[in-house]
């Protein structure tokens, strides 16, 4: 696996940063495996999501998927290139792209995805998942750990008046999906999908839960979190 020596610096340049600039509320750490290939799939609700779980991790060799869109931007492009994301052309089937996340998560990587594909900026609640995070993990053969991330949506209006936003991450428990057979692909991609992002929608205070409010799923499993 190949090494980026700025992964570490920037890592606990943004952790000093969120720390001095904001209130962070961190739970499930312990859920984080110290090594293995993993999927970890994210809820989206600002760009401060991604360098938010990215600095809190102790894990050096987590990377992400990233829009080929913010190419444009000179500082987040050198940003996601010091730490080895992967860029993502989400108009077409990529394939350039899927093989280099399963190369990095078959190689004990951990990988960052956001199953939405984009910020909920409207609603500000959770929208509905592509199939790809679905996907990822059925050709990686790697299980997947849910993470919650809220309060980050107002983040620079909260700085703009002075106020030090206050963030929360929640991590959940690695679990793994059912392989997917070509007889049921796609009812299976989309069960799946749901799977995961009602184990993410859990996580969540309710008002975030979004698309996924009354979900059978996502009930069943606040009914057991009690």
């Amino acid at each position: 696996m190949q090494t980026y020596p700025l992964r570490s610096v920037l890592k606990k340049f943004f952790r000093l940063v969120f720390r001095v600039l904001t209130r962070l509320q961190v739970e499930g750490m312990e859920n984080i495996p110290p090594s293995g290939g993993y999927l970890l799939a994210a809820n989206h609700l600002s760009v401060v999501d991604a360098p938010l779980v990215f600095a809190l991790l102790e894990r050096d060799d987590i990377t992400g998927l990233v829009a080929k869109k913010h190419l444009k931007n000179p500082l987040f492009r050198s940003l996601v290139n010091a730490v080895g994301g992967i860029w993502l052309n989400r108009e077409e089937a990529d394939t350039r792209a899927l093989r280099a996340a399963v190369a990095h998560l078959q190689g004990g990587g951990m990988l960052g995805i956001s199953p939405e594909g984009t910020r909920s900026r409207e609603t500000q609640a959770m929208i509905a998942a592509k199939n790809g995070v679905t996907y990822l993990a059925d050709k990686a053969n790697v299980p997947i750990i849910p993470v919650a991330v809220w309060g980050t949506e107002s983040t620079f209006t909260d700085l703009f008046k002075f106020r030090r936003p206050r963030l929360s991450m929640r991590v959940g428990k690695p679990f793994s999906l059912s392989p997917i057979t070509r007889a049921s692909r796609d009812a299976a991609l989309r069960s799946n999908t749901e799977e995961i992002m009602c184990r993410i929608a859990s996580l969540l205070p309710a008002q975030y839960h979004g698309v996924y409010a009354d979900h059978p799923r996502l009930l069943q499993l606040l009914a057991e979190r009690g």
